[in-house]
């Protein structure tokens, strides 16, 4: 049987985790309203095809406040694929902003 106190506490630990995740929401919509200025597509590697590797890569970026992509964190796909993908975002231009923002991208490779 849970006094008060308790009752209070899950309460107040309730309303607590009900703001963290609006908040979170809140920025994911925010960072996924950064304006992309140039996205050229990657090149699929012709090796890759010769060899018949098909996927997805993902990667988590960090865009500076000048729009410029200044970190990039691969979670999954080919090394070969990898290695297009990471070449074509150097090339990559979102809008400036007041501060930096965090983004997920997905490339998908199919012949």
């Amino acid at each position: 049987m849970m006094n008060n106190k308790g009752k209070e506490l899950g309460i107040l630990g309730g309303t607590l985790l009900a703001l963290a995740l609006s908040l979170a929401g809140a920025s994911l919509r925010a960072q996924d309203s950064r304006k992309v200025l140039s996205n050229p597509v990657p090149v699929y590697p012709e090796i890759a095809k010769r060899m018949q590797i098909i996927g997805t890569v993902k990667v988590q970026v960090v865009i500076g406040a000048d729009g410029r992509i200044k970190e990039k964190k691969f979670i999954g796909g080919h090394p070969l694929l990898v290695n297009a993908v990471e070449e074509t975002l150097k090339n990559w231009k979102y809008a400036p902003a007041s501060g930096e923002t965090t983004t997920q991208l997905e490339f998908n490779f199919h012949p």
